[in-house]
């Protein structure tokens, strides 16, 4: 298969994964060029492996974990509102709407690497040890990032679910 087959064939998934990866559609096309641009030039190499998709998802998590050192990128701040203030709301059939995107918003604000391994574990379905090859680090570091990174999740997401009345 030819780069240009790949790219017409894939772009989209791509560009869909570094979506997930880095919860920035225009980061993620960013990076997803510079991706394809690098994979172009070493194409005769990347295009004989079993799984070039595989590589450049791969290409994809390293670019946006270098994108975040070498541009020195300041995380944006969320605008958080006090829950101890509000009122139950009404039902609402945007309610599970609303709990997605409060959730998106969470793992927005989660470190890159606790955010590309969220990303990677429930997007990807990728077991512990893959990740771990995936990210070039041990299955055990995989396992911190993805615990501190539930940790918070769930420190901060019972909140929105006790705001909704979904309490069990």
């Amino acid at each position: 298969m030819t780069f240009e087959e790949f790219v017409a064939a894939r772009l989209g998934v791509l560009v869909r994964y570094a979506t997930v990866v880095t919860c920035d559609a225009d980061l993620a096309q960013d990076i997803t060029q510079d991706v394809l641009i690098k994979a172009g030039a070493r194409w005769s190499r990347i295009g004989r492996l079993d799984a070039p998709e595989l590589y450049l998802k791969r290409m994809v998590v390293n670019e946006f974990l270098s994108w975040r050192r070498r541009r020195a990128a300041q995380l944006i701040p969320l605008a958080r509102e006090s829950l101890d203030t509000m009122t139950a709301p009404a039902p609402d059939p945007s309610g599970p709407r609303d709990e997605r995107d409060a959730m998106l918003r969470l793992i927005a604000a989660l470190t890159p690497r606790q955010r590309a391994v969220v990303a990677l574990r429930f997007y990807e379905d990728m077991s512990i040890d893959q990740i771990a090859d995936l990210m070039g680090c041990r299955p055990v570091t995989v396992r911190t990032y993805l615990a501190r990174a539930l940790a918070t999740l769930r420190e901060a997401f019972p909140a929105a679910r006790v705001m909704t009345g979904d309490q069990a």
